[in-house]
Parts: structure tokens; sequence; C-alpha cells
């Protein structure tokens, strides 16, 4: 009976989890290219933020590049940034 209990908690757990924030189509997806304004290319995204800001990696750096900047144009992830403005954000 304690499996079973603790099977349910972690399905719920995982459940409640997967809820953080809401998916939206500038929701930014973890491999997805992220592309500065002009078009150039920044970087894969490593990792998605619970506020779905996107974290890369560039020249080294772990940077978060925050949501409000973020979305969909031509079909990719955009972000209103330059690449110098997000190089700063470290």
């Amino acid at each position: 009976m304690k499996r079973s209990s603790v099977l349910v908690s972690l399905c719920a757990l995982v459940t409640l989890s997967g809820t953080a924030y809401s998916v939206s189509a500038d929701s930014p997806v973890k491999g997805s290219m992220l592309v500065a304004a002009n078009g150039a290319r920044l970087a894969p995204v490593y990792r998605v933020g619970a506020d779905g800001s996107a974290q890369i990696i560039i020249e080294g750096k772990m940077v978060t590049v925050p949501a409000n900047t973020l979305s969909m144009a031509g079909g990719k992830l955009t972000t209103s940034l330059t690449k110098s403005e997000v190089l700063a954000l470290h």
C-alpha cells in the first residue's frame, strides 16, 4: 500500500510541476535556435525558465534571456535584444 501512495504522490507532483507556466506560441522550446532581432543566430535554448525565459550558452557564458523580449517571428524564436545586449545580461 505504501508504494501506491508514493506513486500517486509522485504523479501529482509531476502534474503540478508541469503547470508552472502556461505555454504560448511565443514560449521557447529547449533546443530551438534563438535569433536576435536582426536575424543573427545566437544559440540554441539550453533550458526554459519557469517564467518562460530562455537560457542559452553563448561565448561560454550561461545567459538568461527575459521572456518579455521573446516572440516568434517568421517561425523563429526571436529576442528583441541584440547580441551585445544579450551578452551584457550575464
